[in-house]
């Protein structure tokens, strides 16, 4: 059998070149492609994302992203979003007063983050949940994290989830601030085929690449 395929999606927004770069060193066959049937047939879609939310999303509908994502989920064929395309899965993200539509896959909203130093960047240890799947041998690891805004709460409110998605999601949570005052935020969800990341794991060293790995291994 040979490697997983995983399309990284080109949409002129993310840390590309190394995303797929990291995804061939842990044993995937990676190409970085705006096609849509190649978006849609390949073993696995990575949505990479820096920059701000509504400028991911206007990228996001030039290349009809959100409909890929849509059709694959609903035939149940693996997603992964990393750090904006994460953000983006959500319902709307705000940034300076400016609200904008997000895909909708999971509920909630994309807001700055309230901790006294912002952006958020550097290594941060997660709190992951024992049955994960991404960070099985890793939830004790740090990874990098670059962001002003998160997710800071997390719902499904979905009516149509039972349909979409099998089991309850496993979310990560991160924080950043003090004790006194700073975020708790999502730091990755695990949703039956959809998956996501707040952090770089193409950034993050040998505990990035052990959970990549992990997700290119649940492909087969």
């Amino acid at each position: 059998m040979g490697a997983p395929k995983v399309v990284v999606l080109d949409y002129g927004f993310g840390n590309v070149r190394s995303a797929v770069r990291a995804l061939e060193r842990v044993g995937a066959e990676a190409e970085l492609t705006a096609d849509r049937t190649a978006a849609q047939e390949a073993d696995g879609l990575l949505v990479p994302g820096v920059g701000a939310f509504a400028a991911c999303m206007e990228g996001l509908r030039t290349v009809r992203g959100g409909e890929v994502v849509d059709r694959r989920l609903a035939g149940g064929r693996p997603v992964l979003g990393i750090c904006v395309g994460m953000q983006i899965l959500f319902a709307r993200g705000v940034e300076h007063g400016v609200e904008t539509e997000g895909l909708g896959e999971w509920a909630g909203t994309v807001e700055r983050l309230d901790a006294p130093v912002v952006p958020h960047m550097g290594w941060s240890p997660v709190e992951a949940p024992e049955d994960s799947v991404l960070f099985a041998g890793v939830r004790d690891e740090r990874f990098y994290f670059v962001h002003s805004y998160a997710a800071q709460e997390f719902t499904q409110g979905h009516d149509d989830f039972a349909s979409k998605h099998y089991t309850p999601p496993r979310v990560t949570w991160a924080h950043h601030g003090t004790p006194q005052r700073g975020a708790r935020f999502v730091a990755a969800v695990e949703d039956g085929p959809l998956s996501a990341t707040q952090f770089h794991p193409e950034k993050s060293g040998d505990a990035g690449a052990t959970l990549l790995e992990n997700w290119v291994r649940s492909l087969a």
